[in-house]
């Protein structure tokens, strides 16, 4: 148990940091454009990392959003009915899980579309005869290569899944966790797997910036992953009608307020 709570000390102390939260973005933006500056002047040789099926890839980023939903699903119901005590206002918060799967499902298939429009069917990876094949999917059912504008999807995904976590783990801030109690211990368990998911996506992002896709492409999937939070975090879910942004201590504000009067 002593084990657990210096996870979630370290986590909450160091990731949901004040400065590093609202500073994120930035950090995410240099992660990618650092790495491609090294991709394209000062290429690093191959290596596990760049090796699509090592394991970070195939079991984690492949199924990056099946983590996040999975976990961030229990630790939403748990952390805003312990501090709202409010059914309701639970499964409105839940729902914000639903408008990021919407939001991850128009993109991606977004750009499949754009590679679609914008690519040609070739004999191999050379690129060096094309092939009469009218769309991607015909392509490589009749064993052709399609090359088009590939927007980085990982470079889109995996930052949107880290600022989604830190927005809404940012409730620990304003919920004291007691180990004798089943739900906070649950709520400490989701929280610390949720930091280290994180950390796997943050890492596996660097290296998606350093061994694969051009700088426009990864460039494009970011600024994706980017305005689908700011959109829904920093604009929508400040209005009356949305999912609504992660609750602070209702218990506290009411005798705030109970003390003013």
């Amino acid at each position: 148990m002593e084990a657990l709570e210096g996870a979630v000390r370290f986590f909450r102390d160091t990731c949901l940091r004040d400065t590093i939260r609202r500073h994120l973005y930035l950090i995410l933006i240099a992660l990618t454009v650092c790495g491609s500056l090294v991709k394209e002047f000062c290429p690093l040789p191959d290596s596990y990392l760049n090796n699509k099926r090592n394991v970070l890839n195939v079991y984690f980023v492949k199924l990056a959003w099946g983590w996040t939903l999975c976990l961030l699903l229990p630790f939403i119901a748990a952390t805003n009915f312990s501090l709202t005590r409010n059914i309701k206002e639970v499964l409105r918060r839940m729902t914000s899980l639903l408008v990021g799967t919407a939001v991850w499902y128009t993109c991606t298939q977004f750009f499949l579309f754009i590679e679609n429009l914008t690519g040609n069917c070739y004999n191999s990876t050379a690129l060096e005869v094309v092939l009469e094949q009218g769309s991607r999917r015909e392509c490589l059912i009749g064993g052709g290569f399609w090359h088009g504008f590939d927007i980085s999807g990982h470079s889109f995904l995996l930052p949107y899944c880290v600022l989604l976590i830190v927005e809404e783990t940012t409730v620990l801030h304003d919920l004291k966790l007691d180990r004798n109690r089943k739900i906070d211990v649950l709520i400490s368990v989701l929280f610390v797997f949720l930091g280290i998911l994180s950390l796997i996506f943050i890492w596996m992002y660097l290296c998606t910036a350093l061994y694969f896709h051009e700088v426009d492409q990864k460039l494009f999937g970011t600024a994706f992953g980017l305005l689908g939070w700011y959109g829904t975090y920093k604009s929508w879910y400040t209005l009356p009608y949305s999912p609504g942004l992660p609750p602070k201590n209702t218990v506290v504000n009411r005798k705030s307020k109970h003390y003013k009067q």
